[in-house]
């Protein structure tokens, strides 16, 4: 076993075993602390002799928002790896195309012009057809951007020039949000500030049937396209010359990487950070740029910073975006700091 895969296989190891203490850890804290052999014995349906207060709140609060933020924070991780590869950019994240902003638009076109609320998304008393209608505006909004550059990516080769319309994309709906803002009355906006705060409460056991379904897939896709994504690091007439289609790639990998970032926003609202840091920590701890243990890496650091950052936003005024920044903004900057000639080294 060569010394990279050794070394893949003790951070791979270490990682897992970090996603289950994070796990864990996220049930037991909280406004009530739960004893962690409390937790174990509910998890494992042994909770009868448990207090039932402990039983209601691990089970209907505590263990879906956990499971949450894992699945996203692994979605958001593996959607900004395929980013970073595909354009061969170190700040390429899952929402380079413009999913993040066609998301907000979707959301703003509902929370700033109608009398709903974003209440019923972060658990209180819209109830399911509100909840449903402020996650379905994030989804069409994310998928008509997505349609939208995947159309227009058809007409040019260049991924440079994909990234540059997907921006542009972004900039135009950002500003049609902004234009929103500017006319809501002080109640929505409101709704629309707590939208933006992000939080992965929101997902109740209703909901994951159509959440999990989403995000196991689009981490499917990446794990079925490692060899794909390890040729595209060599550049793309090097893949075409190992018989690549690499049109077909592109396309692939947009969509499973917007879905993954769509899907998260729909449901959790716009988390910054995670996207573009997590797979710089994994290549950094790995000391490889190779896919085939870069993606398994991904997913479970993007669990553990997900669910880390869950953690700390249960102490009161600390928005989940907040934290998220406060991780990944210091990261960037190293990035940044070390590749000083701006050159992505995958």
């Amino acid at each position: 076993m060569t010394f990279h895969r050794k070394r893949g296989s003790v951070v791979l190891g270490a990682l897992a075993v970090g996603l289950i203490a994070a796990f864990l850890l996220s049930l037991a804290l909280g406004s009530v602390w739960i004893p962690l052999n409390h937790v174990g014995s509910i998890l494992i349906g042994n909770g009868a002799g448990e207090n039932t207060e402990q039983v209601v709140i691990v089970h209907d609060v505590r263990l879906p928002r956990a499971l949450t933020a894992l699945l996203a924070g692994a979605a958001l991780g593996i959607a900004g790896l395929q980013m970073q590869t595909l354009f061969r950019n170190p700040l390429a994240d899952p929402f380079a195309l413009g999913i993040a902003s066609g998301a907000s638009l979707g959301v703003a076109l509902v929370l700033l012009t109608s009398g709903a609320t974003v209440a019923g998304v972060f658990g209180s008393n819209l109830g399911l057809a509100g909840d449903a209608l402020v996650t379905a505006a994030s989804i069409v909004g994310a998928g008509m951007a997505l349609s939208v550059v995947l159309a227009l990516s058809r007409r040019v080769e260049s991924p440079a020039t994909v990234l540059i319309i997907g921006l542009m994309f972004g900039y135009a709906a950002q500003a049609f949000v902004t234009v929103l803002v500017a006319g809501a009355d002080p109640g929505k906006l409101q709704s629309w500030i707590g939208w933006g705060f992000g939080s992965f409460e929101g997902v109740t056991w209703q909901k994951m049937p159509l959440f999990i379904p989403l995000i196991l897939t689009g981490l499917a896709v990446a794990a079925a396209t490692t060899k794909q994504l390890n040729a595209l690091l060599l550049g793309e007439s090097y893949a075409s010359s190992m018989g690549l289609n690499v049109r077909r790639m592109r396309l692939v990998t947009m969509a499973g990487a917007s879905i993954l970032g769509g899907v998260v926003t729909a449901f959790c609202g716009p988390i910054a950070f995670i996207g573009v840091a997590i797979p710089h920590m994994c290549r950094g701890l790995l000391g490889s740029s190779d896919h085939r243990s870069l993606v398994p890496a991904t997913i479970l650091m993007g669990g553990i910073v997900a669910l880390l950052a869950q953690v700390v936003a249960l102490l009161p005024g600390l928005p989940l975006n907040a934290i998220t920044a406060l991780i990944g903004a210091p990261f960037l900057v190293i990035i940044l700091m070390r590749n000083r000639r701006g050159v992505f080294t995958a």
